[in-house]
């Protein structure tokens, strides 16, 4: 991996941990984890999404 080893990889979290903290980061990666999950949902079609609205709609 671009030659770096375990101890320069600890080095540039702590730095990156430094300079956004632990609650920025947090946030930051949920929001990533919610657009990759729209992407995916994306990637579906509208043929699942049809479905999923016909079960809804009858679950109510």
């Amino acid at each position: 991996m671009a030659g770096l080893g375990p101890t320069e990889l600890i080095i540039i979290l702590a730095i990156v941990i430094l300079m956004f903290g632990v609650g920025r980061i947090g946030k930051i990666a949920g929001e990533m984890g919610g657009g990759i999950r729209a992407f995916r949902e994306g990637l579906k079609g509208e043929d699942d999404e049809d479905s999923t609205e016909e079960e809804t709609k009858t679950e109510e």
